[in-house]
């Protein structure tokens, strides 16, 4: 990112996942649309997206490269759309799903977040995808479980990020005194407690999804995966004491932070750590990329990192997936996309580049930096606890009521209601 010109970011309502540097528009035309050259071309793979800048878009065009060598007579239509990613691209696919005019394959975040394509039946199961490319034994089963709908799964998860990550400024530290990094709870109020004491925002925050984002990995830490993710499923018990002993944390939390978090994007969040103003943040590691590239930090010098306090061996997962569309009318395109982006090849020339790991078991770690090669060890030995905020664990509808309560409990810091709101959604919610 330029430090001359301010450069406009899109970002993803579901994730803010920042498009580094200027977006990078995809012509109509690029990538095997077809032209007065190719007017007579039999076939395509029509793949839709909003994938449209930065390292993604890299990203992506290095696949784009390898299908088109490997399958010539099928060209690849990119049809991403740019700006705001959800929000424009979500509005346009679902007037081409409504109008029966599907893509072969859409991107959406694998988990619940697919669950309305699934129940309008816009997308295919592809269970016989994974049979046929023995997807079941390269990704995890954890993984294969919670992407899992009624037996059936829906998605090629092409990559993971994981949200449950404190990030620190290790100069900070030293200066207030922590002399380690904060692992459990105690240690992390001692740990802001100094870095209040010298002067610093102890943790800084953004915007409200950043605070939602905040908000599941305390959850998370307090009451460990197996209850966390018993939570989304029916009968799920939200009146539970571990449940009011992570919202009252989160609460301790937020009196630590900066003043001025409604205002802050999560890149500006994360700016401060990396200026020195702040100690700790908390945000998926999409900022590893933004310390590394944009801000030219050094890690483990400039940044560092560990698990979010408590959630030690607990990897809060979200993903970008690729779906087979319901009346793709490329359909065995379709299949051999999936079947490609689930492959060793596509996951790790894709990932080094986008800033994230792939799904699969068997990644080539010497293809990835210095915090990729940290999450590679850590996805393979954790326990897997799916994101709230990051479309996995929980509908459109149910994230939205979760919106609503929150920005209550922002408002009144009244731990009761905020709990008897959520109690409340999941008995309307949960399937």
């Amino acid at each position: 990112m330029s430090h001359n010109v301010r450069v406009r970011h899109f970002v993803k309502p579901s994730r803010g996942t920042v498009f580094r540097g200027a977006m990078l528009a995809v012509p109509a035309a690029s990538y095997g649309s077809k032209s007065s050259n190719d007017a007579q071309q039999k076939s395509e793979l029509q793949v839709f997206s909003w994938w449209t800048g930065g390292g993604e878009a890299h990203g992506l065009a290095k696949l784009i490269v390898i299908w088109n060598k490997q399958h010539p007579g099928t060209p690849f239509k990119n049809e991403t759309v740019a700006g705001g990613a959800g929000s424009n691209a979500k509005a346009v696919l679902a007037q081409r799903l409504a109008a029966h005019k599907p893509p072969d394959s859409f991107q959406g975040h694998a988990g619940a977040e697919l669950g309305d394509y699934i129940k309008a039946g816009q997308v295919e199961a592809i269970d016989s995808i994974y049979k046929k490319y023995g997807f079941a034994k390269v990704f995890p089963q954890q993984l294969i479980d919670q992407i899992t709908y009624k037996g059936h799964v829906y998605s090629v998860p092409v990559n993971i990020h994981r949200a449950n990550v404190l990030w620190y400024n290790p100069a900070v530290l030293k200066k207030a005194g922590i002399t380690s990094v904060p692992k459990t709870w105690a240690q992390f109020i001692a740990a802001l407690e100094k870095a209040k004491k010298a002067g610093v925002i102890p943790l800084s925050l953004g915007e409200q999804w950043t605070q939602k984002h905040l908000l599941e990995t305390v959850m998370i830490a307090t009451i460990g995966p197996t209850r966390w993710n018993g939570l989304w499923k029916k009968g799920g018990d939200w009146n539970n004491p571990g449940v009011k002993l992570a919202l009252n944390r989160y609460k301790t939390l937020l009196t630590y932070t900066n003043s001025d978090a409604a205002s802050l994007t999560w890149q500006d969040a994360s700016k401060l750590v990396a200026d020195g103003k702040a100690a700790f943040n908390i945000m998926g590691d999409w900022a590893d990329g933004y310390f590394r590239i944009d801000l030219k930090k050094k890690p483990n010098a400039g940044y560092g990192w560990t698990a979010v306090p408590g959630s030690g061996g607990v990897y809060d997962w979200l993903s970008d997936s690729f779906t087979l569309a319901k009346g793709a009318p490329h359909r065995a395109a379709a299949v051999q996309w999936l079947g490609f982006l689930g492959s060793r090849q596509a996951q790790d020339t894709f990932n080094p580049v986008k800033g994230s790991i792939p799904a699969r078991k068997d990644a080539n770690a010497k293809l990835y930096d210095t915090y990729l090669k940290w999450a590679l060890v850590q996805w393979k030995t954790d326990k897997l606890a799916g994101s709230l905020t990051h479309g996995v664990v929980a509908s459109n509808a149910w994230n939205t009521d979760i919106d609503t309560a929150l920005g209550l409990f922002l408002q009144s810091k009244d731990v009761t209601k905020f709990q008897s709101a959520l109690v409340a959604s999941a008995k309307k919610r949960a399937a």
